[in-house]
């Protein structure tokens, strides 16, 4: 199965409002990141075990171990999670950034080093959250 239709059947097993909150948080994804590479994870280990809830992904990057060994991951996340909706945005070096820059603008959300996890998009600034985006873009573009 590709990639794309992955993440549609994704997004269409989701309760509404989530469902169609995904569908515009992946639209405006593509617009702000239109050539990006995209992933699915279906949140398994390599044993098949749930380790995670599915993740759709945006980008890529190269992350850099200590031992020399380096891993490709996506730059921006979406999943559905039990109460609402993360974004999670990957590769910031301050796990204090987010918080501190758009944790006060962006309404009802709860920002932490890396994620933005919120209830509905009612609830928070799309706009604040679309310059938190752009900032994790930039800052893991190489």
């Amino acid at each position: 199965m590709n990639i794309k239709k992955q993440i549609k059947e994704y997004i269409a097993t989701q309760p509404e409002p989530k469902r169609s909150n995904m569908q515009v948080l992946h639209k405006r994804m593509l617009q702000v990141f239109p050539k990006c590479k995209l992933w699915f994870l279906d949140g398994r280990d390599d044993k098949g075990k749930i380790v995670s809830n599915p993740n759709i992904g945006y980008g890529f990057y190269t992350i850099k171990y200590s031992d020399g060994t380096n891993r490709e991951f996506y730059q921006i996340g979406l999943s559905a999670n039990t109460t609402g909706i993360s974004v999670y945005i990957m590769g910031i070096k301050d796990k204090t950034y987010l918080a501190q820059t758009y944790g006060k603008k962006i309404g009802k959300a709860s920002v932490s080093g890396y994620c933005i996890k919120f209830k509905t998009l009612e609830d928070i600034n799309m706009d604040i959250l679309e310059l938190a985006i752009r900032y994790g873009i930039e800052a893991t573009t190489e």
